[in-house]
């Protein structure tokens, strides 16, 4: 079995400060593990019995989350330690006697073993006082860290949700709206029809009013969007006709019949077909044609938009998806827009600068929207309602890029550095728990084997997102 000397574990940075007795220990109770590359080390799960401190080689680290296996890290670094880190710990939690994560050799690795049936008891009888201080830290932590993030959590779900159910009110208010209006309309539709039956009408013209009604019909789908001075002029000019030829409530006609497309010309060719008693019916059933083919069309509209929030919202959420995908980036920064929108107001501009050329990536979608949730909500509470956010993609060698800036006050260059630290925050107390960039950390870094950069200055914020295009050949 091979073992290590004294001095040579003096060389890790984990004993480096050890007395000659301790290192001895040591030496005396561990030994050498070597893996070739690709077999696992430990597995989530298994009895914790063995502690690990790298010697030689690259080691990944995962997890499995909701049947996925997560790469959570990756390290090379001399002196790493993973399995059995909590062996110290008194009480019995599953983070001591269980393994909490995988750990594979990527290339072959040599390690330093101990077991942990020896190495916990030993470091509680040398340091004490700060085994009790580490177990306060751990559980403290533990508490803390467990109900911020709920809480995290159920700020973002109930933001979402409100910002979403905003979205969803407008149109389906629209859709019910139209709905009884258009129920008035067929009514009146169905009572001018009789009347144009009873009336004097050569039967034979009948079928030429039908074909008016249709040719409306194409009219309003066709209708050009009149600025408010061209479309108060077409009204007046209809208005007028409509006047001369004795049509009652013309004033009142006039602005459904432009708005359907219908002109003067048009009206003359559809009333000459008609006896002059039944003109004015005649152009009411006209009338009541375009404005329930209007009315139809924003219910459409309402609907679609709808359908649209629905479909927003389950690309965000990635409801019925696999949790690893490949996907366009855009799709998921649309989709985060649309679920943030009721945020925007009217101060704030939105502009994409979008590289429409830039190839698939393979991801964790739902959470990188998460990352897109938090970057612009960040940005959005930065420019305080007025300003303009920018996003913007574009690939840079093997990497997809997206960047998210602000034209927001900027990051004092004093706290610069500790924005991704968990829990730090520059919001006021209750308006932020300090996690948001820490989590977007950790899901483009640690799952994504990404990186997160920013620049800052008043006027101009920018967080920069780089997500390999290709894992395997970024990793």
């Amino acid at each position: 079995m091979e073992k290590l000397t004294p001095e040579e574990l003096r060389g890790l940075f984990l004993f480096e400060r050890l007395d000659d007795s301790k290192l001895g220990w040591l030496a005396e109770h561990g030994h050498v593990e070597r893996r070739t590359a690709g077999t696992p080390i430990l597995t989530e799960g298994e009895d914790a019995t063995c502690f690990f401190v790298l010697l030689e080689g690259t080691v990944a680290l995962s997890r499995n989350i909701g049947g996925e296996i997560v790469e959570t890290n990756r390290t090379d670094h001399r002196g790493s330690y993973f399995g059995a880190t909590q062996s110290y710990l008194e009480a019995d939690i599953p983070s001591k006697t269980t393994y909490q994560m995988t750990v594979h050799s990527i290339t072959d690795t040599a390690m330093f073993q101990l077991p942990a049936a020896d190495f916990g008891p030993i470091i509680r009888e040398w340091f004490p006082m700060a085994m009790h201080l580490l177990e306060g830290l751990f559980f403290g932590l533990q508490n803390t860290q467990r109900m911020t993030s709920q809480r995290e959590r159920l700020l973002a779900l109930g933001s979402l949700s409100a910002g979403l159910t905003h979205e969803l009110n407008n149109p389906a208010a629209a859709a019910v709206r139209a709905t009884a209006a258009l129920r008035e309309r067929v009514a009146g539709m169905r009572h001018k029809l009789a009347m144009l039956a009873s009336g004097a009408i050569d039967p034979k013209t009948l079928p030429s009013l039908v074909l008016l009604q249709e040719d409306a019909v194409e009219r309003v789908a066709k209708a050009p969007k009149l600025q408010p001075m061209e479309a108060s002029d077409r009204e007046d000019e209809v208005a007028d006709w409509l006047e001369s030829r004795g049509i009652q409530g013309s004033w009142d006609l006039a602005p459904t019949l432009v708005a359907g497309g219908l002109d003067v010309d048009w009206l003359a060719e559809a009333t000459a077909k008609c006896p002059q008693a039944t003109a004015e019916a005649a152009v009411r059933w006209i009338a009541y044609t375009v404005e329930t083919e209007t009315l139809m069309n924003e219910i459409e509209d309402a609907t679609t938009r709808v359908s649209t929030l629905v479909g927003a919202a389950k690309q965000y959420s990635q409801m019925d998806r696999a949790p690893f995908q490949v996907v366009d980036v855009h799709d998921l920064l649309d989709s985060t827009l649309v679920m943030l929108n009721a945020k925007f107001g009217d101060g704030i501009e939105v502009v994409k600068d979008y590289d429409r050329s830039l190839p698939l990536i393979s991801a964790y979608a739902a959470e990188l929207n998460q990352v897109w949730t938090n970057l612009i909500d960040n940005a959005i509470a930065a420019m305080d309602g007025r300003g303009t956010l920018t996003l913007r993609t574009f690939r840079d060698d093997g990497f997809a890029v997206v960047e998210v800036s602000d034209t927001g006050s900027g990051i004092a260059p004093e706290i610069k550095e500790r924005i991704f630290e968990p829990f730090f925050t520059t919001k006021a107390v209750g308006e932020g728990t300090g996690l948001g960039l820490d989590i977007t950390w950790r899901i483009v870094v640690n799952k994504h084997h990404g990186d997160v950069r920013v620049e800052s200055a008043p006027g101009r914020t920018t967080f920069q997102v780089r997500i390999p295009i290709n894992p395997l050949k970024a990793q």
